[in-house]
């Protein structure tokens, strides 16, 4: 099997662990509030980075490594910041809706990527405005009510997906030439100043016990280790030997298995105009990739 098939399973993998991520986020809902469970997880996932970037930056010492363009302190700060408010929408848009549908509509960062980046002076292909346009559609089917009410929790998770478009963005304006050691200690950095953020709300208006944490352990091991820990790092080691057109497509099933993982896991149900709009997402954020 060449390193390109191999780059595209592990990437596989970390779509399928980032879809599950979703109902541990509406697990953990159950036993205690959203800032606390995001302020803990991100905490995991910013240790959990901490070993990855030391062993990788041990291997490129001698390198002439590239400052980003605020500094790695700032970069991260910035980053964090977006990242919380990314966070904390989806993290409150989840209590309202199901888990397979806040993976799809998050999912939309896709095709809000270009488009955002278009005020930036960047080009936007014809298959972006297509994918554009069957995403919106399937917006509709899938939030839109045949009464014309929308679902709370839904409007959260959309607004979210503005702030991981912003987020994608910056990544993208901070991290060219960095070496993958920097970029994780980026990474690193930014999952710790969106759990101090977390925690710093929760501690002001959410009660945190014991017996909450307890209760979701399994959900924030996974949400910190898995989701952040070990999906990071198998997407840096996949991409460095995967096509970018092919990684973006593989992790759009992320939205694919969020989907299958709330039925399965969580017993959620959808019905067909449920179906027919995640259907039209998914294919304008493949349509979006395939002709970008």
């Amino acid at each position: 099997m060449n390193r390109s098939a191999v780059a595209n399973i592990l990437l596989l993998i970390t779509a399928l662990i980032w879809g599950c991520a979703f109902v541990a986020q509406r697990l953990g809902m159950e036993h205690m509030g959203p800032f606390t469970f995001n302020g803990v997880r991100f905490t995991l996932g910013s240790l959990a980075l901490v070993p990855l970037f030391l062993r990788l930056e041990r291997g490129e010492s001698g390198r002439t490594l590239r400052r980003p363009p605020l500094g790695m302190v700032r970069g991260g700060l910035l980053l964090g910041l977006v990242l919380f408010a990314g966070a904390t929408l989806q993290q409150q848009g989840i209590i309202h809706t199901t888990a397979g549908k806040a993976g799809f509509i998050t999912g939309m960062y896709v095709v809000l990527v270009p488009i955002l980046g278009r005020f930036l002076g960047q080009r936007i292909g014809l298959g972006t405005w297509i994918g554009a346009g069957l995403a919106l559609a399937g917006l509709y089917f899938l939030s839109v009510g045949e009464s014309l009410s929308v679902n709370f929790g839904d409007v959260l998770i959309f607004i979210g997906a503005f702030f991981w478009a912003g987020h994608v963005l910056l990544i993208g304006w901070l991290t060219p030439g960095m070496t993958a050691g920097q970029a994780v200690r980026l990474s690193s950095i930014q999952f710790a100043v969106c759990a101090v953020l977390s925690l710093g709300v929760a501690l002001a208006g959410e009660e945190i016990t014991l017996a909450g944490l307890r209760g979701g352990l399994w959900p924030l091991l996974y949400g910190g280790f898995m989701s952040v820990g070990v999906a990071y790092t198998l997407q840096v080691v996949a991409q460095r030997d995967a096509k970018p057109a092919h990684a973006a497509i593989i992790l759009n099933l992320e939205t694919v298995f969020a989907a299958l993982a709330g039925v399965l896991l969580l017993g959620e149900g959808m019905d067909l105009r449920g179906v027919l709009g995640c259907g039209l997402m998914l294919s304008g954020m493949l349509v979006s990739q395939f002709k970008p």
